[in-house]
């Protein structure tokens, strides 16, 4: 039997939140995945992250007519990652799975999860939508410009395929919810303490009668936020950069000064100016990017990376997908 904690953030859940509820509540009586593995629902975690409306009152109701249903209460607005931490904190089940509260993603999914991740003894599965979002053109466009930018920059492809809809080993995220510290990108973290992970096919649900609470400009900071906490290979392209224009310029006064020693070729005055500069900001890009190294390291420990994390499950070498 896999005990499952479900954990779904909630900002504007007034209006959506007990239809999802109602569709967890079959899940909460023991059921087989199409695999034939036995799960509950064990606990749904809702987290109030202090919206606009009344989703408080919501929350209280809930509780009271559901035995499985437990808020988590924060003191102020924090943020949908913040929340999600905080849920994964309090959860106690073999496995943690995380949904949006607007009704877009099918909690009837997670069996097909669970089963992606026995099947592969994965500590991380992410839900892999069939179809696109139901946003408009422009959202979607940019979302996928975002995450290809994340991929090409960090060097990993995975990351650039993750989604609010996962399942992680309770373990793992228990852990994670200890270790990570303010300003971190949930996704990132977890990156931070999992290696096997791998991915399911879904079919994402139109969103219910529910206003989005993400604006350009949160996603925007959600995706600088994202390549803040990503590492340092972002910052390791200044230094390219900054070694590039030394070597430019020592190519350039080579080209110059063989010209005139054997080709009698005149050298004119931007020549000199162009080495100057292309030495000397090259020396400094060099230096930034050295010094934003040592920026990182100390951004990581502040951030709470972990050293090294103990399992107390059997450590099996990551599935390449």
């Amino acid at each position: 039997m896999h005990h499952v904690s479900l954990v779904i953030p909630v900002y504007r859940g007034e209006k959506t939140i007990p239809t999802l509820i109602e569709e967890i509540a079959p899940l909460t009586l023991v059921q087989l995945t199409p695999n034939g593995n036995c799960f509950v629902i064990c606990e749904v975690l809702l987290v109030h992250d202090c919206g606009p409306d009344r989703s408080d009152k919501t929350l209280e109701v809930l509780s009271a007519q559901h035995s499985f249903v437990r808020p988590v209460w924060l003191s102020r607005n924090y943020g949908q990652h913040a929340a999600t931490l905080a849920g994964m904190a309090s959860a106690t089940g073999d496995w943690v799975a995380t949904i949006d509260e607007d009704g877009q993603q099918d909690p009837a999914d997670i069996g097909r999860m669970l089963d992606s991740a026995l099947a592969g003894s994965l500590q991380l599965v992410y839900a892999q939508p069939t179809n696109p979002p139901p946003h408009g053109w422009l959202r979607n466009t940019l979302s996928r410009t975002a995450k290809a930018i994340t991929t090409r920059l960090l060097g990993n492809s995975k990351i650039g395929r993750f989604s609010s809809f996962r399942l992680v080993d309770g373990e793992m995220a228990r852990t994670l919810a200890a270790y990570c510290g303010n300003g971190v990108y949930l996704d990132v973290g977890l990156f931070w303490i999992t290696g096997r992970i791998g991915h399911c096919p879904v079919r994402l649900r139109n969103e219910m009668d529910r206003p989005s609470g993400y604006s350009y400009i949160k996603l925007l900071g959600h995706f600088w936020n994202l390549i803040l906490t990503t590492g340092t290979r972002p910052l390791r392209l200044i230094t390219l950069m900054g070694f590039s224009s030394v070597v430019l310029s020592v190519a350039i006064a080579s080209y110059a000064l063989y010209g005139k020693l054997y080709g009698g070729v005149p050298v004119q005055g931007w020549t000199s100016l162009l080495v100057v500069i292309a030495f000397f900001s090259g020396s400094i890009l060099t230096a930034l990017g050295v010094i934003a190294e040592y920026l990182a390291v100390t951004m990581g420990i502040v951030m709470g990376k972990p050293l090294y994390v103990v399992s107390t499950k059997p450590t099996r070498p990551a599935v390449r997908e």
